[in-house]
């Protein structure tokens, strides 16, 4: 007897037909159907892999007939198609008959015992009986009166499906406006289906963005014009490719050159962690009450015109370089606000502005701040943050104004002297900035409190952008005055003369040449000089991160962090889902091995879709695994796609934020708990292993890792732990050292303790450190997980010592007295 699948976007849709069909038959008689609708969250939706999985478990082997209710489950039924071994793929038949009426026709004939072509001829008849009674009186109203969109009966029209999970946000909607606008004799309006909202102007960010386009919502879209056919053609199929988010992942970087300072000194190369230029604040903005504005209208038309070519030229400069330095995804937020520059939203109003006499600056600035606090009124929490972008696109617009009367209409518009790279000097960094910071107007940044680990100060690093965290004299420098900092050996220099000036031009020659040896050498084995292995990995979140730490020589990735992996994800993913992200890191590994940490939430890092209580004291309340001992449905899951991704990709398994033995047999339980619900047991070759994090771990790592493979040291929170000494609290930062001896006590105890196979890693921010690094082989630590760029640095460091010499360095630093000294070893012995 055939099989019989049910595509709907309602799970309880699908259920209450099926419901319905069946009771048309006897029990015994019954085809095996199978439901796949709605998404795990509990939203409307379809999703190809969960199709994929109901068609294997309908099919008996004499083929499956597939029937939908929407027109967009047909994407979801194509791809499953593609998902499934090509012979079963053959046997399927996808069905445009009417949900239920094709299903009941469905069920009856396949009860008799009718072959899938039978049944597919009678299901697609499944409506000829109401039809034959209604007759005309069934015909539908025409799509012009339906649509009220005025484009007339002639425009033609598409339905596309939003399949990203967190809709239509800033970066899709901008490569939609973008596709858009590529077809400029086409006029295009969208809507929203399953909101029935009204109809908007495509080519206007803010009105597609505006839309609420969540996942699995439908879009409308009907166009006139010369170009309507191409133009709707090229928006399906961006919407097939998920509107540009599942964008192959880009080289890494390599050694370049930046732009002249004002000391002629030339901005370092990513990774160098030298910078020389003028101080400029951040938060300084120019005001449009700074503007000369000119009376002739004309003349404020051409600059407001001029100002916006020129912010939207560099923003797509700005997203070329990012694409190639840092990646697909922090690029297009530089797209985005490109498509914010020119949208009609805010020139539309701004040009009525200037023609009715006020200045261009103010007409602008007035315009974007209307558009950005429309947004702010949302009721999507994602969407209302978008204001801010909105805002930091009208501040580039209005200080190039300011910037064109203040130098003149034939210079280049600049917040610094042409051609001259400035050090940020900010209080504190936000991974946000960290993100959007220009690499090619900023040479570095200062801050003046926070410390070395901080989430934002991680990330920059990870750019290859020099940092120098927590500096608080240099709170008291006007704007303009150049600076100066080595961040390695953490020493700013003021005004400084042409000797350090000419010193430092030869330190970047000197460390851009080392860095050219080390990327070199990047892909040989990282060992010690007298061949001690050490696998050197990178700490990933993405799959372009482990295509640039590839490139860089990483031997795997030493920490997957799921939590970012989902980052603004509103929902939970579903099993699918993860496993499909997973698989995407895992290919970009090439066969590489790739440690994935499981949720590790709470304190600074909540997840969205996780509910969480508020703590007085976050940091030693319920973190890590701890979030889950009351819910673990959710670590289920992501243990469930763990173990599919397993059974084809070499993967580890790390739970963070472990204390005691219980916690970690509590943790084997939800493994094996979810092993055999997904595939029966453990896949082969899966290695599961935990993080020390807080003394009690470090102090009974022989307990703790009695049947694990291997323990993971997370020297950042590690430190805070033992030192009392939170990372981001400015107040305490000078006592939050990795290379404290007690720290590294703790270190030495985890790697003479664990029981003989365990291997011991390092995956906190002090194996990016080439020294540290060092050290920490040294004391027994045979894997260390470092940020991508510094990879070929920590390879190169170890060739140069024997694990002999290193064994008496680490012997000499645990008898230190303060991690100064440490540090002051590290300087003499290691350079």
């Amino acid at each position: 007897m055939i099989g019989i699948v049910v595509v709907s976007h309602s799970r309880a849709l699908a259920r209450a037909a099926v419901d319905l069909a069946l009771q048309m038959v006897q029990e015994d008689q019954r085809p095996r159907v199978r439901v796949a609708a709605g998404l795990d969250d509990g939203s409307f939706g379809t999703d190809a892999a969960a199709v994929s999985e109901a068609v294997q478990a309908a099919d008996t082997g004499a083929g499956v007939l597939v029937l939908l209710d929407l027109g967009s489950a047909v994407m979801s039924a194509d791809m499953a198609l593609e998902l499934l071994d090509p012979s079963t793929a053959d046997r399927v038949r996808i069905s445009s008959a009417p949900l239920v009426e094709g299903l009941v026709a469905a069920v009856v004939t396949a009860s008799s015992g009718a072959d899938l072509d039978r049944v597919h001829r009678e299901a697609g008849r499944g409506l000829d009986a109401k039809v034959e009674h209604l007759g005309d009186h069934a015909q539908r109203p025409s799509e012009t009166h339906q649509a009220g969109d005025g484009l007339g009966p002639e425009a033609a029209s598409r339905l596309i499906l939003v399949d990203l999970p967190h809709g239509l946000h800033a970066r899709p909607a901008a490569r939609f406006v973008a596709c858009v606008n590529d077809f400029p004799t086409a006029t295009v309006l969208a809507r929203n289906e399953d909101s029935a909202s009204d109809w908007v102007d495509a080519a206007s960010i803010s009105a597609v963005t505006g839309l609420h386009a969540g996942r699995g919502h439908r879009m409308r879209l009907r166009a006139v014009g010369e170009q309507s056919e191409e133009a709707l053609d090229a928006l399906e199929q961006l919407a097939r490719s998920g509107f540009g988010d599942r964008a192959p992942a880009q080289a890494a970087p390599g050694v370049a050159e930046g732009t002249a300072a004002r000391s002629g000194t030339r901005t370092p190369a990513p990774g160098l962690d030298v910078a020389v230029g003028p101080v400029r604040r951040a938060g300084e903005r120019a005001e449009p009450s700074a503007y000369r504005g000119s009376n002739d209208v004309a003349t404020e038309r051409g600059r407001l015109e001029r100002a916006i070519d020129v912010v939207a030229a560099d923003l797509d400069d700005l997203a070329t370089t990012t694409r190639s330095s840092v990646g697909a995804a922090e690029a297009d937020v530089f797209l985005a606000h490109q498509a914010w520059v020119r949208d009609p939203a805010i020139t539309t109003p701004a040009f009525a502005s200037v023609d009715a006499g006020e200045p261009a600056a103010n007409a602008y600035a007035r315009a974007g701040e209307r558009a950005a606090s429309d947004l702010g009124e949302l009721e999507d929490a994602y969407l209302r943050e978008r204001a801010a972008d909105v805002r930091s696109v009208t501040d580039r617009v209005v200080g190039t104004l300011v910037a064109l009367t203040a130098v003149g209409a034939g210079s280049a518009p600049s917040d610094v002297p042409e051609g001259v790279a400035h050090i940020l000097l900010t209080p504190d960094l936000d991974p946000a900035t960290a993100v959007t910071v220009d690499p090619e107007r900023v040479s570095g940044i200062v801050t003046t409190r926070g410390g070395s680990t901080g989430h934002g100060v991680l990330v920059a690093q990870s750019r290859g952008i020099p940092i120098l965290p927590g500096w608080p004299e240099a709170a008291r420098l006007p704007t303009g005055t150049v600076v100066a900092f080595d961040a390695r050996r953490r020493r700013l220099w003021v005004e400084p003369d042409p000797t350090v000036l000419d010193n430092i031009e030869e330190l970047v020659t000197q460390r851009a040449e080392q860095q050219r040896r080390d990327r070199a050498a990047a892909h040989d084995p990282g060992q010690t000089a007298d061949g001690t292995p050490v696998a050197v990995e990178a700490n990933v979140a993405t799959a372009d991160d482990a295509t640039r730490a590839v490139e860089l020589g990483a031997q795997g990735a030493g920490l997957v962090r799921t939590e970012l992996l989902f980052d603004g994800w509103t929902s939970a993913p579903t099993v699918h889902e993860q496993t499909r992200a997973l698989t995407t890191l895992a290919e970009a590994l090439q066969g590489r091995p790739m440690t994935v940490r499981t949720w590790d939430v709470g304190a600074d890092k909540p997840l969205p879709f996780l509910g969480r209580r508020q703590e007085q004291n976050p940091f030693l309340g319920v973190r890590g695994l701890r979030s889950f001992s009351t819910e673990p449905s959710l670590l289920h899951d992501q243990l469930r796609a763990v173990c599919r991704v397993a059974r084809t990709h070499p993967v580890r398994l790390m739970f963070p934020m472990v204390t005691t033995l219980a916690e970690v047999h509590w943790a084997l339980e939800r493994l094996d708990d979810a092993a055999r619900d997904e595939c029966g047991s453990r896949p082969d070759g899966l290695e599961v292993g935990v993080m020390v994090e807080v003394p009690a771990a470090a102090l009974r790592a022989r307990l703790l890792a009695t049947d694990l493979d291997f323990v993971s040291i997370g020297t950042n929170d590690l430190t805070q732990y033992t030192l009392a000494a939170e990372r981001g609290n400015a107040g305490v930062e000078h006592l939050f050292d990795p290379l404290d001896p007690a720290v590294l006590r703790l270190v030495h105890t985890v790697c003479r303790d664990v029981p003989d196979g365990v291997r011991v890693g390092v995956c906190g921010a002090a194996a990016s450190d080439p020294a540290a690094g060092a050290l920490l082989v040294g004391l027994g630590v045979r894997e260390l997980s470092a940020t991508p760029l510094a990879v070929p640095r920590v390879k190169a460091g170890l060739r140069h010592r024997s694990q002999t010499e290193l064994s008496r360095l680490a012997e000499r630093a645990l008898a230190c007295r303060a991690a100064s000294e440490v540090r002051a070893l590290l300087d003499a012995e290691l350079g």
